[in-house]
């Protein structure tokens, strides 16, 4: 299942990487589905295309940097 769906985890999965791929999957969710993303332009009064790009920026470390691990 993990091989076919990246972000369903599996037991070693941090909570950092669960984080993260709940954030991803959100954004672009919204950037998919056109009536999210105009009612989220709707609500914060921005257009379509601005808020397309700001989920987009946001995808890239939704959660900010990752932890060091104890590990390294």
């Amino acid at each position: 299942l993990q091989a076919k769906y990246v972000g369903t985890g599996h037991a070693d999965t941090t909570k950092f990487e669960w984080a993260v791929n709940q954030h991803r999957d959100s954004y672009s969710a919204y950037i998919g589905h056109h009536s999210l993303l105009a009612y989220s332009a709707i609500a914060e009064n921005e257009s379509m295309g601005r808020l397309r790009y700001q989920f987009m920026q946001k995808m890239l470390a939704p959660c900010g940097k990752p932890p060091k691990r104890e590990d390294e």
